[in-house]
């Protein structure tokens, strides 16, 4: 019963609380013009598959499977790109046990975010990382800028096999781009989103913004706030367009 109950509120919350609006506004406009109808019932099919469970994993899966942690790591430096507890976590067992330098890689993404390679330096000696180990990158916004940076930098400091501490979900992205700057890397993919075993059940049917596909993105709470933005624009769309098929004679809405 909890579960039908979850299963449920699932479609009265946002995100889904927007698709059982849009299947009712489908039906209702389907009486009136059966074409606006059928393609609001599209624009809701989309919405839906975008935001079940089932969706983020299979997408979030096929990435985080194209690289699994080496039973061995072969390296002369732990190269950890942005933040989260997760590569921290993974950089520091590396650490203890290779002693090999790091190098954070991140900067400051958004202005009201601190800088990602400074927060991660102060937690690295934090939990006993001599500050000398560490050699900070904290100048790039994207994928593509850590590894140009990075490139100087271990040019600069003589290391030529880097170990890449990511999320395993964002190592794919990683590897191509060091591997365009013509750089070998060890991949040590962490911070899985997904199971290994893809399970079917009925909660991942239900809409729900804890995704694998939010999660991934670090969406901030305040998403709900932008989703019902971004539903009511949509809904303002949707009646306009059922005008203009409805030929209007004064060319408004009521």
């Amino acid at each position: 019963m909890t579960y039908i109950i979850k299963f449920i509120y699932g479609f009265i919350l946002p995100p889904g609380g927007f698709v059982t609006l849009l299947v009712l506004l489908s039906i209702w406009l389907y009486r009136l013009e059966k074409l606006a109808a059928k393609v609001l019932f599209i624009i809701t099919l989309l919405l839906y598959i975008s935001v079940i469970p089932l969706t983020g994993n299979i997408l979030i899966q096929t990435l985080e499977q194209r690289h699994t942690p080496p039973s061995q790591v072969d390296g002369d430096v732990i190269v950890m790109l942005g933040g989260g507890a997760n590569r921290l976590l993974t950089t520091i067992r590396l650490y203890n046990q290779t002693r090999l330098p790091i190098i954070l890689s991140g900067g400051q993404v958004f202005t009201n975010y601190e800088n990602e390679a400074n927060i991660a330096k102060r937690q690295l000696i934090s939990l006993g990382v001599p500050e000398e180990k560490i050699i900070l990158e904290n100048k790039s916004i994207n994928t593509e800028q850590n590894a140009k940076f990075t490139k100087q930098l271990l040019k600069k400091h003589k290391l030529h096999k880097p170990i890449l501490v990511t999320s395993a979900f964002h190592m794919e992205r990683a590897v191509r781009n060091f591997n365009n700057l013509g750089i070998s890397v060890q991949p040590y993919p962490t911070d899985y989103q997904s199971s290994q075993d893809l399970s079917i059940d009925l909660n991942q049917f239900t809409p729900s913004l804890q995704t694998p596909l939010f999660l991934a993105s670090e969406l901030p709470t305040t998403y709900t706030l932008r989703v019902w933005k971004w539903g009511l624009r949509k809904t303002n769309n949707i009646f306009l367009f059922y005008c203009y098929f409805t030929h209007k004679p004064n060319g408004s809405c009521p």
